[in-house]
This record gives structure tokens, sequence and C-alpha cells, in this order.
């Protein structure tokens, strides 16, 4: 048995296992581009439960329709080799099959006692994060990190994580403080950079964001698919400031011309912030049009409520009206049939806002407002951040707005 580069042991005889395992590591918590080099502690010891899981993680955080079987193989991998393996690695097993099968009260169960018990395990932290990220649960992102702080006292990773949770839960001061020591330890955190930027753009502090993350930008080229979100960050700072042709600049040139187009996150970013465009009277073009070939075949992934609202609202500016049809009755399907931890959210939540999306991208102004009313007050549900949910927000005061004039009209 060997120690990983947290000090954390590992069931395996390989030193060339041990070090694509902190190498993938490193690479998920700098969100960096070459998350693959874990699957070569496959050839260095095929039998290596942690080595397993994480590939098994890493088809999970693709985010599509076939991640999960295609992470089944490498978890059955990991189950045969349970006998030998530490409690560590077993819970990890449980919380990532957890995951492949939508079970996400399971699956943060195993996160939490790994937070407690192997504090120094800051991966399984962040997965952890990432699924209350995706639930909404603010709180208990926060919770989390801060359950792993006090073993991590000098990790700048742990500051960027701690930032962030702090700016979802409203704890703005706290946060910026913790995003610029992060950065302090160390410059090259896109995490962090990411955490304080989502500070100043609640504050509207609008030139000094753009400053921020425009400064740091040259650390984003070691990046991989989350240089796009951060410039997409830059971008919603110019937008607010009025300036929408440096923001529709940034769309072709960083966040829809580099990105990564088969990848959920990147594609989400693009249709988020035309749609923004759009509502301030910016004509798009035909941007619309590579959005909805890039969603055409995920019409069932239903991997999270904040991509299918948008991924739908892609599909019928794009003219694929058809296919939204589609989206939607699948939707209806999966939120009769999604796991129970989860069912309530997408039959409650995520079909009405799908249904309000679509009908928004179609000019049904009625619609799109009861639609929205039904799910108004949990759409921290749809996961994502708040500045993310903040596309719902403007889509259905922009619908309210129409309807109104439209009434308006009939009246006279």
């Amino acid at each position: 048995m060997l120690h990983n580069s947290q000090g954390l042991p590992v069931t395996t005889d390989s030193p060339e296992a041990i070090a694509a395992i902190d190498q993938f590591t490193h690479q998920m918590l700098s969100y960096g581009n070459n998350c693959q080099v874990i699957t070569s502690g496959l050839a260095a010891d095929p039998t290596s439960v942690l080595v397993n899981t994480h590939v098994a993680a890493l088809h999970l955080f693709a985010e599509t329709a076939t991640a999960a079987t295609e992470a089944q193989p490498y978890l059955h991998t990991a189950r045969q080799h349970l006998d030998t393996a530490t409690e560590r690695e077993r819970l990890y097993v449980e919380a990532i099959a957890a995951w492949a099968d939508n079970d996400f009260d399971r699956a943060l169960a195993c996160h939490t006692l790994l937070a407690e018990r192997y504090p120094r395990d800051l991966l399984a932290a962040q997965i952890g994060q990432y699924h209350h990220f995706n639930l909404g649960n603010a709180e208990e992102l926060l919770t989390l990190v801060e359950t792993i702080l006090p073993a991590n006292s000098e990790n700048h990773f742990v500051y960027g994580m701690l930032a962030f949770g702090l700016e979802q839960c409203h704890r703005l001061a706290e946060a910026e403080a913790a995003g610029r020591r992060a950065v302090d330890l160390n410059r090259q955190d896109p995490w962090a950079h990411h955490a304080v930027a989502h500070v100043m753009e609640t504050q509207q502090r609008l030139g000094e964001g753009i400053t921020w993350m425009e400064s740091l930008a040259d650390t984003w080229e070691s990046c991989g698919t989350f240089r796009t979100h951060n410039w997409w960050h830059v971008a919603l700072y110019y937008l607010a400031q009025g300036n929408t042709d440096q923001a529709l600049h940034l769309y072709d040139r960083e966040i829809w011309g580099r990105a990564t187009k088969d990848y959920s996150q990147c594609v989400i970013n693009a249709i988020s912030l035309l749609i923004r465009l759009e509502l301030r009277g910016v004509d798009v073009g035909d941007r619309w049009q590579e959005l909805g070939n890039a969603v055409c075949d995920r019409l069932h992934d239903h991997v999270s409520p904040l991509l299918d609202t948008q991924y739908i609202y892609a599909l019928t500016r794009a003219g694929y009206d058809a296919l939204a049809t589609d989206m939607l009755h699948s939707i209806v399907t999966y939120s009769q049939q999604a796991h129970p931890s989860i069912r309530a959210i997408w039959a409650e939540v995520t079909l009405p806002v799908a249904e309000a999306m679509r009908a928004e991208a179609r000019g049904d102004w009625s619609t799109s407002v009861e639609k929205f009313a039904i799910a108004q007050s949990r759409l921290h549900q749809l996961g994502g951040s708040h500045a993310q949910r903040g596309v719902y927000h403007q889509v259905y005061r922009h619908a309210l707005a129409k309807l109104s004039q439209t009434e308006l009209k009939t009246a006279v």
C-alpha cells in the first residue's frame, strides 16, 4: 500500500498508479485540461479501486445521457476488489456508484462521511460540492468545505471552494476575503477567480470585476472547458455596463468560439449569454442555429434541470420546434421515472420552467408567465449559481413586460 500526495493510503503497489491519481486530482481541482491522465493509471494497475472509480467519475462529469452506462465497467471492476480496499476507497466507490444511479441522497451521505473522516481528500469534497451545487443546496455546499477547512488551512484550493460556498450563502465580504487569500497563495486558481467574480457581480462592481478577471485571464490557458465559463462572467460584466458589442465579441472569441462544443457546460454558457443579449435587443444573427445543432442529440440527457431548461430554449429559437416538443415530452416521462430523491424537482420545477422557457422562445408570453409562476419560489432547485439562474428571472420579467404591453394594446 502506498500514499498519495495528500498523505492518504491507496490500495496499490504501483507508483505509476499513484502518480496518475495525484495528477488527476490536481487537474480536477485546478479545472485543468488533462483530466484524461487518470486513464494512464489503468495500465499501471488495472485492478486499482481508486483508479477505476476516478475513471468512472470522469465519465459522469461529461454530463451526457450515456455517461452512467460508460462508467459502469469501471465501477464493476472497483467493486470486485473492495475486499482489500480501505474504508475511504469503499466510501468513494459507493458515492460514485450512487451518482451513476442518480441517488444523490446516498451519494451526498457518503461525501459527508468522507469529509468528516478524511478531510484531506479534496477531490471527494469537490464532487460533494458539485452535487450540492446542482441541487441548489447552498448551505450544505458551504458546510461541506467548512468541514475540511481545519485540516487544510494553507491549501488554496480549499479557500477557493470556501469562497464560492460563502458567496452562494450571500456572505459576500467573507467570500471575497477567502477568494483573495486563495489567489494570494496561488495565482493559478480559476475557481477562486470565479468566486470573487461572483461577489463583484452581485455588488455591481462592474469595472473592478472586469479588471480582476482580465488581469488573471492569462492563467486560464491551462484550464479545460472552465476557461469559457470565466470568460462568460467577464461578458456578463460588459453586458451589465451596456456594452453589448464587447459581450457579443467575447461570445464569438472565447465563449463559443473556443468552446468544446459537445460539452454541456460550454453549450449552456453560450445559450445563457445569447438569451441575455437578445433580451437587450441585440440581433444575434444566425448564432442560434449552431447552438440548436449542438443540442439536437441531447433531448433525453436529463442530467441537470439547468441544462434541460435552456437546451429547450435553444432548440426553439433555432427553429427545431418538433425537437423541442419531443424534448418536452421526454422531460414529462423522465419526471415520472426519475430517482425518488430528485423526482419532485423534475416534476414540480423543471417541467414548468421548461414549458415557460419554450413559450418565451416562441413569443407566447401568457404561457411563459403562467408556467414561471408555478415554480418561481423554487428556482434554486434547478441548480447552478445565482448568476446562472439569473437568466430565468430576466426571461420572466421580459415575458411579464410583453404580456402587459399586449394586454394594454387589447384594452385600447
